[in-house]
């Protein structure tokens, strides 16, 4: 995930992130996380260090912290404490000094973490004529000759190496930056280097030889707890030591502060944990670490393999709550392995029995997201399947039905594991193609590992007495792999999970550098020749594009085909003249494969408001540009269907009928309408008290859902999203299908689309001011748009009805204020992004609300 976009739109006009890197800044008093971004400011550059959550997505993630200038006092040295041996090939740590700063800067293990180091590096004023590399092997300064221009584009954000500098660094594990780093920026690989690399990738079975490697994966959902017992019996059960360690965990931390904020004392503790229960035999070294909310894994190799361990990327996907919070999703760790690509995932997918279809959606969801930075920039993002061999751990949480609990009980007593394995979810679907396509896991010959009391081997003995089940679950994809052992570990007790194992041992391409110099010479004797009979040239299959019926949120995709000459060739969409983007916010062109780009089109908040009013249509042109060739317009047209996502509340106020039934123009009149204020009068006929789609959506959830547990923290699925969506635009039925969390969201996802939030932008800040004084609140609640304090009212009235049935749903004032407080009261676009302090008295002021039966205001 790029998070320099969330730095950006921190950021005041002129100022450009060029790269950011999320670190690990440590003190003698702490060690926190931050967020790095390298920003330029008309020819000047600083670093700025941010207070982040961990998937920081937009600027509300992040808060500005301190602005370190690079000046000529400036300057960044690699160190090796004491403390960090057993990390040696890993991190890099990294100190940074300036007039009035000294800090200490832990970094991730990879390309990513290098290219921030050399852009960090030419961004040192330098000596006007000179270029000079410090003779200190660990310095990261290097400096160049550099023009101050403040009309200058943003410094690229990455350039190749030429081969023989590549090959040395991935090699090497003192340290990604050092002498080699001022060659790695130096020189672009063109055309000629694309197809080597090809050529290299066909012939690579002529110059490798398979070699075994042991891989060690283990799964443990800790359920909240901390380590209360040694790791040993799980992590050490073997006589030999393995080369490689995967080690996943989930629930790590249960907490609210968890859930909301991402930060946990328990990712030190477990990591700990896991470091002194490693094979005693072997020394390892802590290759990387990754982490969303309760989610942690883990990837340590023996200290031999350190140097054959590059391009280390990690990556992290949720699919909680509107598809963005991280109480479910997961966590993925790439790297190549001598000349094989790994990808480890760590995953929690959705929870309860009858929510398998949500697993799935999780699953499907993991996989279309989770993309992994290249190290070559001009090639597309990495996915999981794009990998020689895929590892997938984790809590899975598929059940075992339609069993009762005394069948699930008696086949255990048995031992008739494979009887009752028959039932699994998991293998039915997995029977059905429905989820994990191509994996295969290892017979199970364990009893399942959920549900026991915490303390001992006992079944669930609690209220809900849930059944037993094989949640937690390792799978594999790839060639060359050999299971030899994937058991549960009963020893352990400190959870209402067991832990699971698996050893593996997989065959890894070894390149044996003779043989690769010969294949490399051959393919550049025969690209001399080739490179004199041709230029290149394309074929697209089409250059019009049309989308029908686009709805919101929900994606539609249109694919079409380059074919080349004899001579691969390099394209890229560029920008068309006096626009910042290749293409609109709503189109995203992906190259799906060698030859196939799919262009995507999804409407959602950002965009839905002026395509409802007609303000904007779905047309634009894209321009393909080959290297060394001409350009090709492609021309993309569609039509959008208008929905009460992303309409007014006013304009949905004036509408007696579906939005879907009205014309274009009278939706565009409603749409443009100023804010009606009290007392003003635009049209002749009242309108209703309160949009009828959330009157619809509010009444739903008041009769269905008032007990509902986990409600408005666990996702819905998309597909009934849709139908819900299509109900409330044409009102074709009367009542809405889907789930109650399923309509949970969609409120949820409807209040967000509000171009003018319930509490409208002009009255932020008197909110905050009396965030503390429910009389002052209820004045400024009375200052609404009377259809904004209706819907306002209507729904303090609906939340208060939920928290007295908390007994049932288990929701609390502080989850619903949390919730609705970023999104009932929002801050205006220009608005600097809020910090900690702005947010908590945003919540206060709906907590007032909630807690006070009074009049309404």
């Amino acid at each position: 995930m790029d998070q320099s976009f969330a730095i950006q739109e921190t950021l005041a006009d002129g100022q450009t992130c060029l790269i950011a890197v999320q670190g690990i800044l440590a003190s003698e008093e702490s060690v926190e996380s931050r967020l790095l971004g390298l920003v330029r400011t008309h020819g000047e550059h600083a670093l700025f260090l941010y207070t982040h959550r961990r998937m920081a997505i937009t600027a509300e993630d992040v808060c500005l912290e301190r602005v370190v200038p690079i000046t000529e006092g400036f300057a960044a040295e690699e160190v090796t404490p004491d403390s960090d041996l057993h990390i040696i090939g890993s991190d890099v740590t990294v100190q940074i000094s300036s007039e009035d700063a000294q800090l200490v800067v832990r970094l991730p293990f990879g390309s990513h973490t290098r290219m921030f180091l050399q852009e960090m590096s030419r961004c040192r004023p330098a000596v006007v004529g000179s270029e000079d590399i410090s003779e200190n092997e660990n310095s990261l300064i290097v400096n160049h000759s550099w023009s101050h221009n403040s009309d200058d584009k943003a410094t690229p954000r990455q350039t190749k190496s030429k081969m023989d500098a590549t090959t040395e660094m991935a090699r090497s594990s003192s340290g990604m930056v050092s002498d080699n780093a001022c060659i790695l920026s130096e020189q672009k690989f063109g055309l000629r280097d694309t197809i080597v690399k090809s050529q290299l990738v066909l012939k690579e079975d002529s110059y490798t030889y398979l070699q075994n490697f042991r891989f060690f994966i283990g799964t443990y959902n800790v359920n909240g707890q901390s380590p209360k017992e040694s790791l040993l019996p799980w992590l050490s059960n073997d006589v030999e030591p393995p080369d490689v360690y995967c080690v996943g965990f989930q629930e790590l931390d249960l907490s609210k502060e968890a859930f909301f904020f991402n930060d946990t004392p328990k990712e030190e503790e477990w990591f700990k944990a896991v470091t002194d229960s490693l094979h005693p035999d072997a020394k390892y070294a802590k290759v990387k670490l990754v982490r969303l909310v309760g989610m942690l894994l883990l990837l340590y190799v023996k200290a031999d393999h350190a140097v054959n361990i590059s391009e280390v990327e990690a990556e992290t996907v949720g699919t909680g709550i509107m598809g963005r919070m991280g109480n479910k999703g997961g966590v993925a760790i790439r790297f190549k392995f001598h000349n094989t690509s790994v990808c480890i995932v760590n995953c929690h997918l959705a929870a309860h029995t009858e929510e398998y279809e949500r697993r799935n959606q999780d699953f499907r969801d993991i996989c279309s997201r989770m993309q992994f930075c290249h190290s070559d920039p001009n090639l597309p993002p990495l996915t999981i399947d794009k990998h020689d061999v895929i590892l997938w751990l984790g809590d899975l949480n598929y059940r075992l039905e339609p069993l009762g609990l005394e069948k699930v009980k008696m086949h255990i007593e048995k031992e008739e594991f494979q009887d009752l394995y028959q039932y699994d979810q998991l293998k039915k679907q997995m029977d059905a193609k429905a989820v994990f396509d191509g994996f295969t896991e290892g017979k199970i010959t364990f009893q399942p590992t959920y549900k026991y009391d915490t303390g001992c081997d006992d079944w669930d003995t609690s209220e809900k007495c849930r059944a037993p089940a094989w949640c937690d679950r390792i799978l594999w994809k790839g060639k060359n792999i050999s299971q030899l052992s994937y058991r549960s570990h009963m020893t352990l007790k400190n959870s209402d999970h067991k832990p699971v194992s698996s050893i593996f041992d997989i065959g890894v391409k070894v390149v044996n550098e003779e043989l690769y110099r010969k294949a490399f010479e051959e393919i550049v004797r025969s690209l001399d020749k080739m490179e004199n009979d041709s230029i290149p040239s394309v074929i697209l299959s089409q250059r019009e594009f049309f989308f029908k019926d686009v709805k919101y949120m929900q994606l539609q995709v249109e694919t079409f085909t380059i074919r080349n000459g004899q001579v691969p060739c390099q394209f890229e969409f560029i920008n068309k003249l006096d626009e910042d983007n290749y293409c609109k916010e709503w189109l995203i062109a992906n190259p799906n494969s060698e030859m196939t780009i799919e262009l995507e089109l999804f409407v959602n908040k950002s965009t839905a408001t002026r395509l409802n009013s007609g303000e904007e249509k779905l047309e634009d042109i894209l321009i393909l540009h080959l290297d060394r060739g001409k350009d090709y317009f492609l021309s993309v047209m569609g039509n959008y269907l208008p929905s009460c996502f992303g309409s007014p509340i006013q304009t949905l106020c004036y509408m007696r009928e579906p939005i879907r039934d009205m014309s274009a123009e009278s939706i565009r009149e409603l749409t443009l309408l100023p804010l009606q204020m009290s007392g003003d009068i635009f049209r002749d006929e009242k309108p209703l008290d309160i949009p009828k789609e959330l009157w619809m959506m509010v009444d739903h959830l008041y009769r269905n859902a008032s007990q509902q547990e986990d409600l408005f923290q666990q996702p819905g699925l998309r597909s009934e999203f849709e139908q819900i969506r299509d109900c409330l635009d044409t009102a074709m039925l009367d009542t809405l299908l889907g789930s109650n969390h399923s309509v949970a969201e969609a409120l949820l996802l409807f209040l967000e689309s509000l171009p003018e939030p319930v509490i409208c932008y002009s009255l932020y800040n008197n909110c905050l001011h009396c965030a503390n004084n429910y009389t002052s609140s209820c004045q400024v609640v009375s200052m609404l748009p009377m259809c904004h304090k209706n819907v306002f009212n209507y729904l303090m009235a609906f939340l208060r009805e939920l928290l007295r049935n908390s007994g049932k749903n288990h929701l609390d004032v502080n989850i619903l204020a949390s919730i609705f407080g970023g999104l009932l009261l929002r801050p205006p676009l220009q608005h600097p992004t809020p910090d900690v302090t702005e947010k908590r008295k945003a919540q206060q002021f709906i907590e007032q609300f909630l807690l006070r039966e009074g009049n309404s205001p």
